[in-house]
């Protein structure tokens, strides 16, 4: 059976708010051009798959500012995660374990009868 572990409110809500940083930023980079800078479009069909891409109007500098915003954000946190106090509390073996489970806590529904009272 497997470990589980007492994560500490704040490594929760800095993985929880990892995973909405990095949400917003896929989202938007999604929708952003393929290319930051102004470029013309390309097709390309001498490799192994063919490759097309429109012309790209590049990123505005709000863009480019909202981008750079959620990768500062999304590291800060990595950082904060990953140099936790709490890591020092786990034998090293049981880690690499614990570190899985921190990332998809989100995802386990509350034990029966926490906060019912």
């Amino acid at each position: 059976m497997a470990t589980t572990y007492d994560f500490p409110s704040d490594l929760r809500a800095g993985q929880e708010e990892l995973h909405q940083v990095r949400a917003e930023l896929s989202a938007l980079l999604k929708r952003l051009p393929w290319s930051v800078e102004p470029l013309d479009g390309f097709s390309d069909g001498a490799g192994w798959r063919k490759i097309e891409r429109p012309a790209s109007p590049g990123w505005t500098e709000d863009e480019q500012a909202e981008v750079e915003k959620l990768r500062r954000r999304e590291h800060e946190l990595a950082v904060f995660i990953t140099t936790h106090r709490f890591w020092s509390e786990v034998p090293v073996e049981q880690r690499m374990e614990a570190r899985t489970q921190l990332k998809h806590v989100h995802e386990t529904p509350p034990a029966e009868g926490d906060g019912d009272s």
